[in-house]
């Protein structure tokens, strides 16, 4: 037999030379964490969620410091809106005192070296459930009057103190009207991170349990992404950057990671991934079931959205994989 000439164990031998030659690199700065949010005095283990809490005003602030000693520099907030403040329009998000303004005012006061995320979308403050105004008569999405509400809400949480204002509704044209609402408002400096393709995915359960935000009726197909369309990516990318997106986002990421790829080869703005609720929860029940290495997996399927293309990922397992990253 003749040797070899080619030996690529030769670089995977030792620890060391597995580190020289390493292509994908993942660090704690990649993360950000999505935390949940709610007006109760008392922190609440999330039952749609295992190992995540919706969390009161002060422990907001004490995971926000756990998560800056973890070394993760990013939050996106989510809230909880208790059924009272819902209503058709989503009058709740103009609400200067609400909280998701409250919750930015205290962090940014306690914490100004974090980067503040905050969502914008009706969903949470709909009493529909869904991320724009419904018409009662026809049951459609109303794209034009949703936005309006949208740029109102970007603004509150502009001057709340977010940093960047992440769009998750999919109306067409919000990216653009957000731009020049917060430009009039003085805030041309607060980012707005698209979610660029979001798509109609069943991943989403256990976050809308999380929220109590899941649609009256209906289902969100008419505006996120049909989950067989690569190609609409792509126009929905361009759309956004034509319209003043400063960083793009594609949701979920591990089925998709095929999009992950696409975005990052056809634009030069920062692109995200959401590792969602679905995903998150399949691993950790698959490892509380014994059959994964919980760890292990979390990380691989992290590299494996760094390795895609991704500059930064939403995970609920941020802390963890920051701690396993330290050690």
């Amino acid at each position: 037999m003749i040797p070899p000439l080619h030996r690529p164990r030769r670089s995977r031998r030792t620890p060391a030379l597995r580190d020289l030659v390493r292509e994908t690199t993942l660090s704690a700065h990649d993360l950000v964490y999505p935390v949940f949010l709610h007006a109760d005095q008392e922190d609440v283990a999330i039952e749609a969620m295992p190992g995540q809490t919706r969390w009161s005003p002060d422990g907001l602030l004490r995971v926000a410091e756990r998560t800056l000693e973890a070394g993760v520099r990013a939050l996106v907030l989510f809230p909880k809106i208790e059924d009272g403040a819902k209503d058709s329009t989503g009058t709740e998000v103009s609400n200067e005192e609400g909280l998701v303004p409250r919750s930015l005012r205290a962090l940014k006061a306690r914490f100004p070296e974090l980067a503040l995320i905050t969502d914008v979308a009706l969903d949470p403050y709909s009493s529909d459930g869904h991320d724009g105004i419904v018409d009662p008569d026809s049951g459609v999405i109303l794209n034009d009057e949703t936005v309006e509400v949208l740029c109102r809400q970007a603004v509150v949480q502009a001057r709340a103190g977010a940093d960047v204002i992440a769009p998750s509704d999919m109306m067409d044209g919000r990216v653009g009207a957000i731009r020049e609402a917060l430009d009039a408002e003085g805030f041309t400096d607060v980012s707005i991170l698209a979610y660029t393709a979001k798509y109609a995915s069943s991943f989403y359960g256990p976050f809308r349990g999380a929220l109590d935000s899941a649609p009256k009726d209906g289902d969100k197909k008419t505006y996120q992404m049909d989950p067989a369309n690569a190609r609409e990516a792509m126009r929905e990318l361009y759309l956004d950057e034509a319209e003043g997106a400063d960083m793009v986002m594609v949701k979920p990421a591990g089925p998709y990671l095929d999009i992950v790829r696409a975005v990052r080869e056809a634009t030069t703005l920062p692109v995200a991934a959401y590792q969602v609720s679905g995903e998150y929860l399949m691993i950790e029940a698959a490892a509380r079931s014994g059959w994964l290495d919980r760890r292990e997996v979390a990380l691989e399927s992290l590299t494996g959205i760094k390795r895609a293309g991704a500059d930064m990922i939403l995970t609920y397992h941020a802390l963890d994989a920051a701690g396993w990253l330290a050690d």
